[in-house]
C-alpha cells in the first residue's frame, strides 16, 4: 500500500473552491472571497477531485492513478487504482484514463458513518462502447481498503477517437463532477458532450446532462424532463459541466461549465414542469462572440422551458 508524501498542490484546492460554496458566499454578501493557500500535499500526478468525512479525512482522485483517501493524521491509503497503477490495496482493470477522461469525481455518502458509501465517476473498459460509469464503493472500517462495487450508472457517453475540434482528443469533454444535495439528498452527476452536437438536446444520449439519482442510480423523484427523456435527466442542453455546488440557505444547484478556451460559465440551475422543447437564448458554442471579465452569457433555455437557467457573473449576486 503507497503512502504519498504529506502535502497537496494548489491546482486541487482550487478546483475545490466551488465545491465549498465559498463564491457563492461571497456572493451574497457583495464581496470578493478571501481564499488563502496553503500546501497539504504535493507531488500527486493531476488530482481531480476530493470529498471529505467531518473529522477531515479526505478521500481524493488523481486522474491516471486511481482513488486515496488522506487520515487525519496525515498518512495516505491508497485504496483503489486503475490499469497500470501500483501500490494500491487494489486494482480495477477496466478503468484506464485518456484526454480529460478517467477517475474523476468522487462524493461521500450522507449516512457514511453507517453505510460507509462513497461515489467514484470513471471510464471503463466494461462495455463495448467504452462509457463513463458511476461505481458505489464500501470503505471497509479503518480506511485501508474498498470493497462491493456496484456500478450505479454505467452509460454515460465517452468519446473514443479525436475529432477536429480544439482539445479535441479522445476523452475529450468528459464532464465527472458528482455531488450529494445536501437539501434534497440526492446524487447529481454532471456529464459531458463528448463533442458529438447530437448528445446535448438528445433524450436518450445522457451525455451534456446533469443527472439527477437516488444512492441505486434510479431517476430521484421529483425528475420532470420533457416526455421521451431518460428519466434520470435533471437539466440538459449543457456543454462540459465539470463542477457542481450547493447555493448555502436553499441548496440551489450551480454549476461550473468549461468553454472552448473561453467563455467558461458559471451557471445556476432551476429545474421545473413546462414545455418539453429546449432552445438555447445564445449563438451555440464555440461563440464568435466577445466576451470580457468572464461575463457569461452562450448558455440557456428560454425561460418557457422545462430547465431554466440563470447565467451568473463574477460581480452579481448568486440569484442572479
Amino acid at each position: 500500500m503507497k503512502r504519498h508524501p504529506i502535502s497537496w498542490p494548489l491546482c486541487a484546492a482550487l478546483a475545490s473552491a466551488l465545491s465549498l460554496g465559498l463564491p457563492a458566499l461571497a456572493a451574497a454578501e457583495g464581496k470578493a472571497p478571501s481564499i488563502t493557500p496553503s500546501v497539504v500535499m504535493s507531488e500527486l500526478d493531476n488530482p481531480w477531485d476530493m470529498a471529505f468525512l467531518p473529522d477531515g479525512t479526505m478521500f481524493y482522485t488523481e486522474k491516471c492513478r486511481g482513488l486515496s483517501v488522506r487520515l487525519p493524521s496525515g498518512d495516505v491509503n491508497a485504496l483503489l487504482g486503475m490499469k497500470g497503477s501500483q501500490g494500491y490495496a487494489s486494482t480495477d482493470d477496466d478503468l484506464f484514463c485518456e484526454g480529460q477522461a478517467g477517475m474523476n469525481g468522487v462524493a461521500v455518502d450522507p449516512n457514511f458513518a453507517s453505510n460507509r458509501q462513497i461515489y467514484v465517476y470513471s471510464t471503463s473498459s466494461l462495455s463495448d462502447p467504452i462509457t463513463n460509469r458511476v461505481m458505489r464503493l464500501r470503505v471497509n472500517d479503518d480506511l485501508t481498503g474498498v470493497s462491493d462495487r456496484t456500478d450505479i450508472i454505467d452509460d454515460i457517453e465517452y468519446k473514443p477517437a479525436a475529432t477536429n475540434h480544439p482539445f479535441g482528443g479522445p476523452g475529450a469533454h468528459n464532464g465527472g463532477r458528482i455531488r450529494f444535495n445536501p437539501g434534497d439528498g440526492f446524487l447529481y452527476v454532471t456529464t459531458g458532450d463528448t463533442h458529438n452536437g447530437k448528445v446535448p438536446q438528445s433524450p436518450t444520449l445522457i451525455g451534456s446532462k446533469v443527472l439527477r439519482v437516488d444512492r441505486d442510480g434510479n431517476a430521484a423523484p421529483g425528475n420532470t424532463p420533457p416526455q421521451g427523456f431518460d428519466a434520470r435527466t435533471y437539466t440538459y442542453g449543457h456543454r462540459n459541466v465539470q463542477g457542481i455546488a450547493f447555493r448555502p440557505g436553499d441548496n440551489q444547484p450551480v454549476v461550473a461549465e468549461h468553454g472552448p478556451w473561453h467563455s467558461d460559465e458559471i451557471t445556476v440551475l432551476s429545474a421545473r414542469p413546462g414545455p418539453t422543447t429546449a432552445s438555447r437564448r445564445a449563438p451555440p458554442r464555440p461563440s464568435s462572440s466577445p466576451a470580457s471579465n468572464g461575463a457569461i452569457g452562450t448558455v440557456g433555455w428560454s425561460s418557457a422551458s422545462w430547465g431554466s437557467v440563470s447565467a451568473a457573473r463574477p460581480s452579481a449576486s448568486a440569484s442572479t
